[in-house]
């Protein structure tokens, strides 16, 4: 049996979650999931959760290299670009469906990026996969970067922080948007170069297109 480090390291590489994120799905705090990091051996329903985890996400997509999870890319997210939701129309189904090489959760859908304010980490082009619905408050995403959709439907992927009158999105590379209300927080769960999936050829065909302003 491999020391329980390893399957922690191992998820967190195959999926880029952070300590608390990891916490998060093991149902724990990130003090215990570090803890757990520096060798601390956890109970054995906890130990059980943690290989579990990492036999879903990382083993199985070791086994076979050929599957991966398949997720709906749902339009675009702007890092600098500004997304105008009226010019966007998007099929019920998504623009696209594109194959990761690891397996995903059942609730996860796809935005492409457009712009780059958030560079050196979120490029033009890549694909941000994140939770289809909100599961934490707003509060405790404050200090985080979010793909987020505000109250006049325009979405980015920023850093969330607290406004005076609403929230503060912030960039790296562009001004802040200041004291806006949001509807929607996606909760990152990987980020990917477009060369690293690949397309899913739907029956049919696809249907649906967008527009950028």
């Amino acid at each position: 049996m491999r020391k329980i480090d390893f399957y922690l390291r191992s998820i967190l590489k195959a999926t880029g979650w952070n300590q608390s994120q990891l916490a998060e799905r093991l149902d724990t705090t990130q003090a215990t999931v570090s803890r757990w990091l520096k060798g601390s051996e956890p109970e054995g329903h906890r130990r059980d959760a943690i290989v579990d985890l990492y036999n879903s996400l990382v083993k199985s997509s070791e086994d076979s290299s050929e599957t991966g999870g398949i997720v709906a890319v749902m339009g675009y997210v702007g890092a600098g670009a500004e997304i105008e939701p009226e010019f966007e129309q998007t099929p019920p189904e998504g623009l696209e469906e594109v194959q990761v090489p690891f397996p995903l959760p059942a609730e996860m859908i796809a935005f492409q990026i457009r712009g780059d304010s958030m560079l050196p980490v979120y490029k033009d082009g890549h694909i941000v996969i994140v939770y289809r619905e909100q599961k934490r408050p707003l509060e405790t995403f404050y200090g985080e970067e979010a793909a987020v959709r505000t109250s006049d439907g325009k979405r980015f992927i920023k850093t969330i922080m607290r406004g005076v009158n609403g929230v503060n999105l912030f960039s790296w590379n562009a001004a802040v948007i200041e004291n806006v209300q949001l509807e929607w927080i996606g909760e990152i769960f990987a980020i990917l170069p477009r060369s690293s999936i690949r397309h899913v050829e739907r029956k049919g065909g696809i249907q649906g297109r967008l527009r950028i302003s």
